[in-house]
């Protein structure tokens, strides 16, 4: 069998049944003089990027949100939650589209993409000067459009506006009122643009089998909350409660949905409709905020005093600091546990099973709509991190859903660390890092400076069977038996954020931090070079040996596999 099959053969034998790669729009890799300097899942670059994923044994990519940003804020997590960024565009895919090509200045494209400033190490994405040249490709091209499109095209673009009216003329409006955007007229034709390239991304990687996973993100846009006021509960914004990683919590600013409001169902279905038309699964961000919200006085002065004194949306009955939450209590309060703070996942000790039905109102409607839709509930990420509060677990558990678990953050000397290798589910997520999280080789690094890499590798060793002792402490050993460790758990699932993968040591996003360098690491256009010199050093993921320290580890399939082992230690 050759290399691939092999990889597909060995993670069956270690009972993996999902390996994802997780990567946002602009991160993909673009080939030299193709692109303003931003990534795009459309373009020659994404493509060659995913042929790399399925040649080392990946089953599908996660993407993160891909909605419209604004010149100020290029997070994703604050982009739109119906209309994609025009920057995911591939503009030489348009200058060879036989429909769009006549609308398309193929000068302008080029002197624009000659034209790109020049990152510190050519790779990072260049997002002011991208997002205003891509806007004055799509203005012309609008403009052309307007003035000589032919009958199909003409009739294709009347088609998309039919078809996404309940989203798109609202969101039109938005920009025709604000210029929010600074599309102006040429909004709405620049999202039939992007939505066309998706949908031709979406039929390649489903006939070379890859799933692809869209970001249900918790937030909604400026855009989003536009005339949706009734939607929204007066008073409260959403955030992140205390915790692990933050002890003050995170005061986000995100309009919470009133639970009153039908149509803030509505507009929720909306949202997974459309994503399920569009990808394979959903990646459930921040689930809490569907099922258990964390919520804070949305007008006071200081929102980081505000949100560390906040509430859970449903489990306030009595507080004396929130009374306005009473009414939207689910729990009763002999069912808290007030020796606890209120933000810890036991505060709500206890509930009957139409207490659950109620906070599952949500997060059961997407699950009813993943299987109506035909999809497998494997397809349903659930973004659970250091917090998983009793109500948010019952409704996860009625649907045989798991949890995300991030090694790096693991706690070696505590047996119950909710990150560790062993109190992995067969339905969790493991995983090294994310996109909120340093990459795996700077966090190994830190241990070997902070002098705890033993520590780490006698843990290590105890994951993957091996004797006492055995496991080297420098950078190289530990890196690999972190990537083995994934697949050793009880997991059957397994995500690798793109900069763990290729071994670098770019930090994509520091949370709670905005800078010019937040949102702006790409993969490099040498990537698969930077691979290969990286698996050497022993810095870069590398699949078949991971797979083979983990098959050793499970002693039962060891003994039945002797030679897949052999094989995979060859490649």
């Amino acid at each position: 069998m050759n290399s691939r099959e092999l990889l597909h053969e060995a993670r069956r034998a270690l009972g993996i049944e999902q390996l994802v790669l997780a990567i946002h729009d602009s991160s993909f890799p673009g080939f030299a003089g193709e692109d303003l300097g931003r990534g795009s899942p459309y373009s020659r670059g994404a493509r060659d990027l995913f042929a790399f994923a399925r040649s080392l044994g990946f089953t599908g990519v996660q993407l993160g949100p891909q909605g419209e940003t604004t010149l100020g804020n290029r997070s994703p997590y604050d982009g739109t939650v119906f209309a994609k960024s025009v920057l995911s565009i591939d503009l030489l895919g348009l200058t060879r589209d036989p429909d769009c090509a006549e609308l398309v200045d193929g000068a302008i494209v080029r002197d624009r993409i000659a034209g790109r400033p020049t990152s510190v190490g050519g790779d990072g994405v260049q997002y002011s000067y991208a997002f205003r040249a891509m806007r004055e490709v799509v203005k012309g091209a609008w403009q052309r459009f307007s003035r000589s499109a032919s009958a199909p095209l003409r009739a294709r673009y009347d088609a998309f506006r039919t078809t996404n009216a309940v989203w798109l003329d609202h969101d039109e409006a938005y920009e025709r009122a604000t210029g929010h955007f600074e599309l102006g007229d040429a909004f709405a034709f620049g999202q039939f643009l992007v939505h066309a390239q998706h949908e031709s991304m979406r039929a390649g990687t489903a006939q070379g089998g890859l799933t692809m996973y869209g970001d249900l993100q918790v937030g909604l846009s400026l855009c989003d909350r536009w005339r949706r006021e009734p939607l929204m509960l007066a008073g409260y914004a959403m955030g992140a409660p205390p915790s692990r990683t933050d002890p003050d919590g995170q005061p986000w600013g995100y309009p919470v949905l009133d639970p009153g409001a039908r149509e803030a169902m509505v507009m929720l279905e909306l949202r997974v409709a459309k994503m399920l038309r569009e990808l394979d699964g959903l990646r459930i961000d921040h689930p809490h905020g569907l099922v258990c919200p964390w919520v804070y006085d949305a007008l006071a002065p200081d929102p980081i005093h505000a949100v560390k004194h906040g509430a859970r949306l449903f489990a306030s009955p009595d507080l004396p600091d929130h009374p306005a939450l009473a009414r939207h209590a689910i729990v009763r309060p002999a069912q808290l546990d007030r020796s606890l703070p209120r933000h810890a996942d036991g505060w709500v000790r206890e509930l009957d099973e139409t207490q659950v039905d109620a906070y599952g109102t949500r997060f059961d409607s997407i699950v009813q709509m993943m299987l109506a839709a035909g999809r497998d509930l494997r397809g349903v990420v659930c973004e659970v991190l250091s917090t998983q509060p009793y109500p948010l677990c019952r409704v996860m558990d009625r649907h045989g859903l798991g949890r995300f678990r991030v090694t790096q953050k693991a706690n070696p000397l505590d047996p119950l660390d909710v990150y560790r290798h062993e109190n992995a589910r067969p339905t969790d997520w493991m995983m090294v890092g994310n996109h909120d999280t340093a990459p795996l080789l700077l966090v190994v690094e830190r241990w070997r400076d902070e002098g705890v890499a033993e520590t780490r590798a006698r843990y290590l060793e105890e994951r993957l069977a091996l004797p006492r002792g055995s496991l080297g402490t420098d950078v190289a050993s530990l890196t690999q038996a972190m990537f083995a460790a994934l697949f050793a758990s009880a997991a059957r699932n397994v995500m690798v954020f793109v900069p763990d993968l290729l071994g670098v040591r770019a930090i994509y996003n520091r949370p709670g931090i905005v800078d010019d360098v937040n949102w702006t690491w790409r993969v490099p256009e040498n990537f698969r070079g930077v691979y290969t010199d990286n698996v050497a050093r022993g810095e870069a993921m590398n699949v078949p040996r991971a797979m083979a320290m983990a098959l050793r580890a499970k002693s039962d399939a060891t003994r039945a596999r002797t030679d897949l082992i052999e094989a995979l230690e060859r490649t």
